[in-house]
């Protein structure tokens, strides 16, 4: 299962040139991921992070970037689920523009207790939202 959104490329997301600079991609792959959790798994980023106190820091990140994005175009951002694992999950995350793709990036996430920062299992909650979605698919 793949989960989309379309963002607009700002002018806080480029250099002087206009172009994206390559962090801002990291941003708007983050904010795909809050997305994701909260509107495509219904479960509330904010909560998990707040009153939850579970964090889910990015322990190991591949990125390639194959072509320029620019200010004032909208980008495809999509995120698939590679694997689940005991305390992480493996994200593919791709963004692209008129059939083009721009940035294709791994992500390895490990969900932590932000009190201690310790890894911790997959929350029950989420790993039944990762399976119902499979099976929707």
């Amino acid at each position: 299962m793949r989960f989309e959104r379309d963002y607009r490329i700002r002018f806080s997301h480029c250099d002087p040139a206009g172009i994206v600079f390559f962090p801002q991609y990291l941003v708007l792959f983050n904010q795909l991921v809050e997305d994701w959790f909260t509107d495509g798994l219904g479960i509330s980023y904010t909560e998990m992070l707040g009153p939850r106190r579970i964090g889910l820091p990015i322990v190991r990140l591949e990125c390639d970037f194959r072509a320029i994005g620019r200010m004032g175009e909208t980008l495809s951002f999509s995120l698939a689920v590679e694997r689940v694992g005991g305390k992480s999950l493996t994200l593919a995350l791709e963004a692209s523009g008129n059939g083009v793709l721009r940035v294709a990036s791994r992500q390895v996430l490990v969900f932590t207790d932000l009190d201690t920062h310790r890894a911790i299992s997959l929350p029950e909650d989420v790993r039944a939202a990762l399976a119902n979605s499979a099976s929707v698919a």
